[in-house]
């Protein structure tokens, strides 16, 4: 049976989840543009400029197919992840301060509301698998034979990618970001759990208030908009703890959370053979989560042993925008 949600790298806790502790330098304010008033809009229709209908004449009717042709190809290739669509602008750090300064978290842990724990009943006959890079000192490495294994079977994963690891690899980040296999998602600043008080999880300390859940979301997600040329659609936080106050400005900043059903890995610390037995059991609709930043884990050799047994099953797989259309 798989693990628990609430048993997330349990057995990481005083390795894994260390080595990937924040940096003990408080993360700087991320510039951002105006201040957003509510909810961060969903930009559905204005790229798009709305095609005039012409008057029934012979002259403007050759000229109508090249533009409907055209317009809803544009959005396909650039956006992978059309709900929800990123703020034109994202809040600023002194406008979510003061909107939470009074908000009081009535919820903590790994299933709060804001979280999604598994996919859409539309998109369930298929499995998500996730993979976390968290960065930071022993964090840093690459699973090689993880991504290679995917790529080899043709299997879709999406990406959380901590800002600190992105910088110690940008040749191989650039590799993953290039590939259509991948979705890149957001994994945080300095990987920390995201919370409104100060709660920490595995000996990880969180964010202190609300100006720092947007310290830690807004910062990795103006470098990924950076270097990918849109911004991700998902986020996961460090050890993927929250507070329901903090799902919600994470929502403001056009965010979306994604959780867990199956802890594949156990931060990185189960052996082959357990994260085997974990793929297998994983069920339709599951959203799995592992870890491809430490090479000599279980992690790749479990996955290499499962996948072949669930492709022949029939079993198929999904990035997380391709299933929350």
């Amino acid at each position: 049976m798989s693990l628990s949600r609430r048993t997330l790298l349990v057995a990481a806790a005083g390795t894994t989840l260390a080595a990937c502790a924040p940096t003990t330098s408080p993360v700087p304010p991320v510039p951002t543009a105006a201040p957003v008033p509510t909810s961060p809009p969903v930009t559905t229709a204005a790229p798009v400029a709305p095609v005039p209908t012409p008057t029934p004449t012979a002259a403007p009717a050759p000229e109508l197919p090249a533009p409907e042709v055209s317009t809803p190809e544009a959005p396909a290739a650039e956006v992978p992840a059309p709900a929800p669509a990123a703020p034109a602008a994202v809040p600023t750090r002194a406008f979510v301060t003061a909107r939470y300064a009074d908000a009081a978290p009535a919820a903590w842990g790994l299933d709060v509301p804001g979280v999604l724990t598994t996919l859409p009943r539309a998109a369930a006959p298929a499995i998500a698998l996730t993979f976390d890079a968290c960065g930071g000192p022993g964090g840093s490495g690459y699973d090689a034979a993880l991504v290679d294994t995917l790529r080899t079977h043709g299997v879709p994963a999406t990406l959380f990618l901590n800002a600190r690891w992105i910088d110690a690899n940008p040749a191989t980040f650039e590799s993953l970001a290039a590939d259509p296999l991948f979705e890149i998602a957001n994994h945080g600043t300095a990987h920390r759990p995201l919370s409104v008080t100060g709660r920490s999880a595995y000996g990880i300390a969180g964010t202190r208030d609300p100006g720092e859940v947007h310290d830690e979301i807004a910062g990795n997600l103006a470098k990924l908009t950076a270097l990918l040329g849109r911004p991700p659609a998902f986020f996961r936080s460090g050890t993927a703890h929250y507070d329901d106050v903090a799902t919600r400005i994470a929502a403001d900043l056009g965010q979306r959370i994604a959780g867990f059903s199956t802890n594949a890995d156990g931060g990185a610390t189960l052996p082959a053979a357990q994260v085997r037995r974990e793929l297998l059991d994983a069920a339709p609709g599951a959203i799995v989560i592992a870890h491809m930043n430490h090479p000599a884990a279980g992690t790749a050799p479990g996955l290499a042993t499962a996948l072949p047994t669930l492709l022949a099953a029939g079993r198929t797989f999904t990035r997380l925008s391709d299933a929350f259309r």
